[in-house]
């Protein structure tokens, strides 16, 4: 038994797909911004016009952990192997400002370093997210804020 197919049939069945998929949003225009915010919703990355940070020379007492977390990020900016980092502690200790102060620092000596938040919420959607990086010619640290567990995660 043969089956012949209908190349009228297999076309108007693929313009119903794609009138039922979700448009592929537009890539941001990653050499005018430096950090973004992904949107899991939208499934897009929103540029951030100004990245609220200090310096890292402001930040006091975490001297170690400033260190090793700088180096890291450079090495990961250059192509270099690094790691990936949790840091942890009571809220208000400085770890975002840490980051977001890690990353200017890397940029300024390596350029094409972006910074992209992503909420908890929106941690099962990341695949989709690193599919969209996957093709820029960038590096990128996500950035997971305010991540926290409670006894039944």
């Amino acid at each position: 038994m043969t089956q012949t197919t209908d190349p009228d049939l297999i076309r108007r069945i693929a313009e119903a797909l794609e009138r039922l998929a979700p448009p592929v949003p537009p890539l941001p225009d990653f050499g005018r911004h430096e950090a973004f915010v992904w949107n899991a919703g939208r499934q897009s990355l929103d540029p951030v016009a100004k990245v609220n940070r200090v310096e890292i020379g402001l930040l006091r007492g975490i001297d170690l952990t400033r260190d090793i977390l700088l180096e890291n990020t450079e090495r990961f900016a250059r192509g270099l192997p690094a790691n990936n980092a949790l840091l942890w502690g009571a809220r208000g200790m400085g770890k975002s400002s840490l980051v977001k102060a890690a990353h200017a620092e890397a940029a300024a000596d390596v350029p094409g370093l972006k910074l992209v938040e992503l909420h908890r919420e929106d941690l099962p959607s990341i695949g989709r997210l690193l599919a969209l990086l996957r093709g820029a010619p960038y590096r990128f640290l996500l950035f997971c804020d305010d991540l926290s567990f409670d006894k039944d995660d």
